[in-house]
């Protein structure tokens, strides 16, 4: 009884609070109409910038007030001023908060003194004190600062009304010389470094065709000299050389795997990544590997000022990622991504499954065997830690986890029984790294990083008429340290030496279970590097030169091999600039294919290790020569390279003719041309790029032993438009190329009597020119102050065009040779909708 008469009194006020509650929000009235109704009830005047009141309301005044009670009673209902000119003159304005700060060098814990500090509508700048001070009537805007040679900085106004003045840490933006020469190399965010490499900043990226999104991968393929022949990003050809040549590193950190659905989706988010850089040559002396590029990832080194939290659905996956500060000192960034394919199979997933697993075991199987229940999910995560703990050092921890998980079942009669089992396939990367960097001074700085990256294939494949179950595995499991020093000798002179260590451990895994059979086999290398490297600067920013040597000792091997670097670019007649690039590399780890149907036919690589019998150390050698002219927003670049790999396996190769079984070494080398001109007007970007290149093999004991290259794409052309306006991106554009080679059997004779197919000449013929016209669009629109969304829309291949990216030829069950046809991606929509706050 007394439960109920207390429940029944807290009733009562409930409803009487509530009523107030809107009772008052019902009085609230707009400011300027009160004040009207007080000049004409006072006859009285009020002066006032209608902007600064216009959205506020108040509660109206008691008429039994006089005219100073009545104005005392609004100004506590506003952050106003009222002064009296006179006792019936009244000017109002805003209130007026101050901020203030004192700007500190981080790397020489000195003030910073002509700092430019900008609010919404005002500026100032640091004094000798580095100290400064705004006047603000609105704390709910964003501070930026800036000063030559620091990265900007941008703070929310209320964090700075604190006393005494907040010290401010500002760090220094290293580029050890490295500057943009090149801006909007195509669009905004691609620059072109005077050391020759290609650097592209998310922070403000453009639009390419097709990309509603930037994927990493997918967006240097866009540049003069990459492709893709199958049209993934696991697969980019840089200069004729296979993905295996290409050094992919995340932070510093070696990747194995780079793709989701198995090569047609980057596996690193591009929210993430601060910034990209691409080496083709002319390569740092503190890279090792990857003998035909470098594709070198960072995230930010810079403690975050502020939260900042990003959501987005595309027609292929969900991802979220945020980065929360942790105190003045760190903060935290954490991201998700995930395939959606469980709850929802849109058209863009279709097409991606379709052209992933065509002509696999996914989707064609024997006639006595059907498949079902097929399943197909990835996923990505991420993590990274920074602490500033002074303001000469900084610790960053990372991790990432890449993932790709496919499971089916195979279904069949066995003796008037059904049996179904399954068969999968996963693939995944881990990666974990940690970074110490120290500025000791202002010329001198080390960094130490200490890593581990874990690759695992795996594919259990049932055959249900044999009872028959398959398993193969493919793991590399490598461990690291890297020692990096940089010591300015000279305003212009930078030296910079290094110390590496590495230990790489690959297995390679088949298991049957009947019969009975196991082969395991697995090889460890450490190598031992030290590298020493010079860059000079003019004194009147003409002329770079950065040359250096990278010494490798692979242990296992007992080889040694020094490779020397050049890079140099000189400015002359005000518009043209020549480029000479040189270097020589090796690496120790390449992929092969043992068989088409490895690994269900899907991902059929397994990385492999170099030894002292039938596998080399690879090794490359590169030349090139470029002229570039700029003026007027016009950009015209010229290259011409020279480039020969020694030590590939025909295994790597991917033949799918009368070599397919054979094993040999051999080399290719490559020679051609770059070509790109871009012209950029205010809004508007316009690019055609070409590039020509001839490259052939040679290997020791095939027969012949010179013939083209695989992926010997003598013609490749791009031609884009991209257009920006506001909050508006939209861009268009072709990729046309000419047939990959091929090698078709002899038409009057085209099985031997041994069964197998007669083959023409190797690579003798080419497969239809490659065509593909693509386009996409972005919006960005304000939903409040704080928060910002962003929908787009992406057409791959708008004409549908059937691009036949490789075939191969085999006998059917009649007895006849039929060609087999693996098809790129058709018409493909996409869209995405993003949240940031």
């Amino acid at each position: 009884m007394i439960r109920t008469k207390i429940t029944v009194v807290l009733f009562i006020l409930f409803l009487n609070c509530f009523q107030s509650f809107a009772q008052s929000e019902e009085d609230a009235l707009p400011l300027i109409s009160v004040l009207n109704e007080l000049q004409k009830q006072f006859g009285c005047s009020f002066s006032y910038v209608d902007n600064d009141l216009e959205s506020i309301t108040v509660k109206a005044p008691n008429k039994d007030l006089d005219l100073k009670a009545a104005v005392t009673y609004i100004q506590k209902q506003t952050l106003l001023n009222f002064k009296y000119l006179d006792p019936t003159t009244i000017t109002i304005s805003a209130r007026l908060f101050t901020i203030c700060g004192v700007l500190i060098s981080a790397s020489e814990n000195t003030v910073i003194t002509n700092a430019t500090i900008q609010s919404q509508n005002k500026t100032s700048v640091t004094d000798q004190n580095g100290s400064f001070s705004i006047e603000l009537s609105d704390l709910n805007q964003l501070i930026n600062i800036q000063f030559l040679g620091y990265t900007p900085l941008q703070l929310p106004a209320k964090d700075l009304v604190e006393q005494p003045c907040k010290e401010i840490m500002m760090t220094r933006e290293v580029q050890y010389l490295n500057e943009i020469i090149l801006n909007d190399y195509l669009i905004k965010g691609i620059g072109k470094k005077n050391d020759g490499s290609i650097r592209i900043d998310y922070d403000d990226f453009g639009i390419l065709p097709g990309l509603i999104e930037p994927d990493l991968l997918q967006t240097i393929q866009a540049l003069p000299g990459i492709l893709s022949t199958e049209e993934t990003v696991s697969d980019i050809n840089v200069r004729g050389g296979t993905n295996d040549q290409n050094l992919i590193l995340w932070d510093g950190i070696k990747m194995y795997q780079s793709g989701h659905f198995f090569g047609l989706i980057s596996a690193f988010n591009p929210y993430l990544t601060k910034n990209v850089e691409l080496l083709k040559n002319g390569t740092s002396a503190r890279y090792g590997d990857g003998v035909s590029s470098v594709i070198a990832m960072s995230t930010d080194n810079e403690v975050a000022q502020q939260n900042t939290t990003s959501f987005g659905v595309n027609m292929t996956s969900i991802d979220g990622y945020t980065d929360l500060r942790l105190g003045k000192k760190s903060s935290i960034q954490l991201s998700v991504r995930k395939s959606i394919s469980e709850v929802l199979e849109t058209p863009t997933y279709r097409q991606f499954f379709d052209k992933s697993f065509q002509d696999s075991e996914v989707v064609e199987n024997t006639n006595e065997i059907s498949n079902t229940n097929d399943e197909f999910s990835f996923y990505d995560t991420s993590l990274r830690w920074l602490y500033q703990f002074s303001p000469k050092d900084l610790i960053k921890i990372n991790a990432l986890l890449i993932r790709n998980d496919l499971m089916f079942q195979e279904n069949a009669i066995v003796n008037s029984t059904n049996e179904a089992r399954a068969s999968s396939l996963k693939q995944n990367n881990t990666a974990g790294g940690l970074s110490y960097q120290r500025n000791w001074s202002d010329a001198f700085n080390t960094e130490l990083i200490l890593y581990g990256t874990n690759y695992n294939l795996e594919a259990i494949n049932s055959d249900i008429i044999n009872n028959q179950r398959l398993l193969q595995e493919n793991e590399v499991l490598e461990s690291g340290v890297k020692i990096n020093g940089s010591f300015k000798i000279h305003p212009n002179l930078h030296w910079f030496n290094g110390y590496q260590f590495n230990e790489t451990g690959i297995s390679n895994l088949r298991d049957v279970n009947n019969p009975t059979f196991r082969d395991f086999t697995k090889e460890v290398i450490r190598t031992n590097s030290l590298y020493s490297e010079i860059n000079y600067d003019s004194p009147n920013n003409n002329t770079h030169i950065t040359a250096g040597a990278r010494l490798n000792h692979y242990g296992k091997l007992d080889r040694t091999l020094l490779e020397p670097r050049l890079s140099v670019t000189h400015k002359f007649l005000d518009h043209f600039t020549v480029e000479v690039l040189g270097e020589l590399k090796s690496q120790v780890t390449s992929q092969v294919i043992e068989s088409q149907n490895n690994f269900l036919g899907v991902e059929n690589r397994n990385w492999v290790l170099s030894n002292e019998e039938d596998i080399p150390i690879i090794e490359s050698e590169q030349v090139s020569l470029g002229i570039t002219y700029t003026h007027n927003n016009w950009l015209i670049n010229i290259d011409t390279f020279y480039k020969n790999v020694l030590g590939i396996l025909s295994k790597s190769q991917g033949f799918q003719n009368q070599f397919e079984f054979v094993p040999d070494h051999g080399s290719y080398t490559t020679r051609g041309v770059d070509f790109l001109i871009n012209k950029r007007f205010k809004n508007l970007s316009t690019w055609l790029s070409y590039s020509y290149a001839k490259n052939d093999y040679t290997f020791n004991q095939l027969f012949p032993r010179d013939f083209p290259n695989n992926i010997d794409i003598r013609h490749n052309i791009n031609f884009a438009v991209a257009y920006s306006i506001n909050s508006l991106k939209l861009s268009t554009g072709i990729n046309w190329h000419s047939g990959r080679p091929t090698t078709r059997p002899v038409l009057e004779n085209q099985i031997l009597a041994n069964g197998n197919i007669n083959y023409q000449a190797p690579n003798s013929d080419t497969l239809q020119d490659y065509f593909r016209w693509d386009a996409s669009a972005t919006y960005i629109f304000n939903l409040t102050k704080s928060i910002k969304g962003t929908a787009g829309l992406s057409l791959w291949n708008l004409t549908s065009r059937e691009n036949v990216v490789n075939n191969y030829y085999r006998v059917n069950d009649s007895g006849n040779v039929e060609e087999v046809q693996q098809l790129g991606l058709g018409f493909t929509p996409n869209a995405v909708l993003r949240i940031n706050f």
